[in-house]
């Protein structure tokens, strides 16, 4: 059990307060099994360098779990690209336990440390050891999900390409950003539009007991992707849309 003056515990019941948000039960104790997974494994295969209760706290899991004040995760399926150590996709899940999710990441040992997680935290997790471009070709995967999450892989109009196609319309693909993305927004304009996507919103959100703002960039699936996209990723970096 979490020790009531864990500093851990502190931070986030002081800080879900501060987003508008409500833990369910048991998430407190999921997120001190989600912490000590990251200081010691994590640490040991370098998945993060942010390191310590009140970071940890504040910089992953609030940070994450703030998507959950900006938009609805409720019954709603979503793919994580790129999730790392599980960010955001491991907060949200133990924040809105009824959401479907799947971590995505080319990386066999983040998928490795993130089956111990899923065990650890006894979710129900699918995750996956592929490159998104090669994952959206595999079974009925293309535009099979309410929601596609980035947090900090690449720049908006490459992500973009990545994430839209595996978005049913009607469904969003919500970029995790700095605050100071407005020129990788207005770069990804076209992009978006090749797509089929339009900007609907660009959240800002403070991070809980910080000044920093970073902003929640949702785009909206309004109509199909072309079916030549995503291309590889290569080709995606060398010649972006």
């Amino acid at each position: 059990m979490i020790a009531l003056n864990s500093t851990l515990e502190n931070i986030l019941t002081g800080g879900v307060k501060e987003l508008n948000l409500s833990l369910p039960t048991g998430a407190l104790d999921s997120f001190r099994i989600y912490y000590e997974m990251l200081e010691k494994t994590g640490s040991m295969m370098n998945l993060t360098t942010i390191v310590g209760e009140e970071d940890v706290a504040r910089f992953h899991f609030l940070d994450c779990l703030a998507l959950l004040s900006i938009y609805s995760f409720s019954d709603k399926s979503f793919i994580d690209i790129g999730t790392g150590a599980g960010f955001p996709g491991i907060p949200l899940l133990i924040g809105e336990p009824s959401a479907r999710g799947t971590l995505l990441d080319s990386l066999g040992k983040r998928i490795t440390f993130l089956s111990q997680v899923s065990a650890g935290l006894e979710r129900d997790v699918t995750l996956v050891n592929s490159r998104a471009e090669e994952y959206i070709a595999q079974d009925d995967n293309r535009e099979s999900y309410d929601i596609a999450l980035s947090r900090a892989v690449a720049k908006l109009n490459m992500l973009a390409e990545l994430a839209l196609p595996f978005v049913k319309v009607g469904g969003v693909f919500i970029a995790m950003k700095s605050s100071k993305s407005k020129e990788e927004i207005n770069e990804s304009s076209t992009a978006i539009d090749i797509l089929g996507g339009k900007i609907e919103n660009i959240a800002e959100y403070e991070i809980p007991g910080t000044e920093i703002i970073h902003n929640a960039i949702i785009v909206r699936k309004v109509s199909n992707t072309p079916d030549k996209y995503p291309r590889r990723f290569a080709r995606i970096q060398k010649s972006p849309l």
